[in-house]
């Protein structure tokens, strides 16, 4: 098969812009955190209402596209190149990372001590909506936000026919010529950017997560040098994954990562309080669905108290930042699949994956609250999540065991976070990369080896805040291209598939 071009320009552009972006924004930390701070306040309370109503739009196109005749539409010729529960295990674990397993616990215990609507903090109405709000920001709203770019990439890529991974590709039905000139070089730059700066977020998460966790099994200090240790390994498994390619190395650690998440998420449930477990999700979920149209655009104007904006507002920003890796990522394994598939599994895989560790982690942790078993939220205020995670974990029996399974299940999780991250990197800054060609291997390990770096220089010197941050306002002009892609989108079935 004839070899695959590297795309110099946005290879070398790309790698230039990260350094240059990241040594600035870490040296000049002090004056460049408060004024990113504030501009990611400005974009989540100016910009509250847009993100609301783009979200609940995606959601409405895509139950559009599932029920239209363009449902039909087949993405590529040809039977589904992976089966269906290999399909879902990659879409699911690249598009969850760690920060389920550390979000499910930790989220409902911040809704409970800061809840919305007024809400007496700690109240039983607190705790009936601690979970509801988890189930929501993790469930289809998310999901969507994510769904609608992978459609249209995947329609460009085999449907149009554009041997090319990249977002400006998918965004030429709108922006003509201009896709493929600076422009498009500038689009395709700023994805990789969001992308890197996002796994920051995951890293940020999970990476002090697990280090807590491991100084517990074995009886040291938290420090930079095990964070440090962590890492190298996180690096080992994703680049020896991305280098084995999507058949051999990613899915195969994506089918493992999901049977391994299912398996602890079974243990806990039997272990904890089940009947406990199951009447709070279904209550919880039950709010959810009631009240799904007020929570996707509550903006609490009139009290003002911000927390629509620090956690909803916030979450869809972040996952839109973070949403062309997905697309890139999905429509590149979704060949075979109809258009309406893609859109239903996605919603479906990505919201149960999520609903199910909710009920399970989240109603352990607040069982452990309401019932005074564990100060739950004394010690998430005194001493962080990380060590609340730990905590947590510890009041489970066999806890000795259960410990290190949960390492080494954060180690995957993120692992195959990484290892599609690092595939999609390598594919934009690849010129062509037509059906069953793949990234050369060497540019995989290239993009393997500047995510470790980053992620190690940021952990020492403290800065991966600020990158976390800059990789959040990205999602302001990625807001720009949904509006562009869902341009692209109409025209081309407009073009493609008229009506008889």
């Amino acid at each position: 098969m004839k070899k695959v071009k590297l795309d110099s320009f946005i290879f070398w552009t790309s790698l230039f812009t990260i350094a240059i972006v990241t040594v600035l924004l870490v040296m000049n930390r002090a004056t460049a955190e408060p004024y990113l701070d504030g501009l990611m306040s400005a974009i989540t309370f100016k910009m509250d209402w847009a993100f609301q109503f783009l979200t609940i739009g995606l959601f409405i196109i895509l139950i559009w596209l599932v029920f239209s005749r363009y449902g039909n539409i087949r993405l590529g010729e040809g039977k589904p190149e992976f089966s269906t529960f290999s399909w879902g295990t990659m879409l699911f674990t690249a598009g969850m990372g760690t920060s389920i397993m550390y979000w499910s616990m930790i989220e409902p215990i911040f809704y409970f001590s800061g809840p919305p609507f007024g809400i007496e903090a700690g109240s039983q109405e607190a705790a009936e909506w601690a979970l509801t709000y988890g189930l929501f920001h993790w469930g289809i709203s998310a999901w969507s936000l994510y769904a609608l770019p992978t459609v249209v990439i995947a329609y460009s890529y085999f449907i149009k026919k554009r041997p090319s991974l990249k977002m400006s590709v998918a965004l030429s039905g709108a922006l003509g010529k201009y896709a493929d000139g600076w422009l498009g070089k500038l689009i395709d730059i700023l994805v990789i950017w969001s992308l890197v700066g996002g796994l920051g977020t995951s890293l940020g998460l999970g990476v002090p997560m697990v280090s807590a966790v491991v100084a517990s099994i074995i009886g040291i200090e938290q420090t930079l040098t095990l964070d440090a240790i962590i890492v190298i390994s996180i690096t080992i498994i994703y680049s020896a994954s991305a280098y084995m390619g999507l058949h051999k190395g990613i899915r195969r650690l994506s089918d493992l990562n999901v049977y391994l998440a299912l398996a602890l998420a079974i243990f806990v449930f039997v272990a904890g309080p089940s009947l406990f477990m199951l009447t709070y999700f279904s209550n919880s979920f039950g709010m959810m669905i009631q009240n799904f149209v007020m929570m996707s655009f509550h903006t609490d104007p009139i009290g003002q108290g911000g927390f629509p904006q620090g956690w909803t507002v916030f979450y869809w920003a972040w996952f839109a930042a973070t949403a062309p890796f997905m697309g890139l990522f999905v429509a590149r394994i979704s060949r075979g699949r109809t258009i309406r598939e893609l859109i239903v599994h996605m919603l479906l895989w990505g919201s149960i994956g999520g609903w199910v560790y909710f009920g399970v982690f989240g109603g352990y942790a607040m069982n452990l609250q309401l019932s005074d078993i564990l100060p739950v939220v004394d010690i998430l205020n005194a001493s962080g999540g990380p060590a609340t995670v730990v905590e947590i974990l510890k009041t489970l029996p066999l806890s000795a065991i259960v410990l290190p399974f949960f390492v080494f299940l954060a180690l995957i999780f993120l692992s195959t976070s990484l290892d599609s991250a690092t595939y999609i990197l390598s594919a934009i800054a690849t010129k062509e990369l037509k059906e069953g060609q793949e990234p050369a291997r060497w540019h995989r390990m290239v993009w393997g080896a500047v995510l470790a770096v980053i992620a190690l220089s940021l952990l020492l010197i403290g800065g991966l805040r600020v990158i976390q941050t800059s990789a959040v306002v990205v999602s302001v002009p990625i807001y720009i291209f949904y509006i562009l892609l869902i341009i692209s989108l109409l025209r081309w079935l407009k073009q493609d598939f008229p009506k008889q």
